[in-house]
């Protein structure tokens, strides 16, 4: 029993030790929009729902980069993002 709880803590941790940053958002478009992440050198995709407030968990280590259309966005860790115009600021 004490090994099964000790493997089970040990998950926990190494899984929370590699999530990356979680964004809150407010997408004020109709448009859902998907773009690419690069954290650690991996490349990942992140979808922003249309007219929403929401979050979204990057799988990865911080800082990441957001690859949006009007320009790339760096993000050093958690972050809250505006989307207007297909235009993303950190606020």
């Amino acid at each position: 029993m004490k090994l099964f709880l000790a493997a089970s803590l040990v998950a926990i941790f190494a899984t929370t030790a590699f999530a990356g940053p979680t964004l809150r958002y407010y997408n004020e478009d109709s448009k859902d929009y998907t773009w690419k992440a690069t954290c650690s050198g991996s490349e990942y995709s992140v979808t922003f729902d249309h007219s929403k407030t929401s979050s979204v968990t990057i799988q990865g280590s911080a800082p990441c980069v957001l690859h949006a259309p009007s320009g790339d966005v760096k993000l050093t860790g958690d972050a809250k993002l505006h989307i207007k115009d297909g235009k993303v600021t950190v606020e």
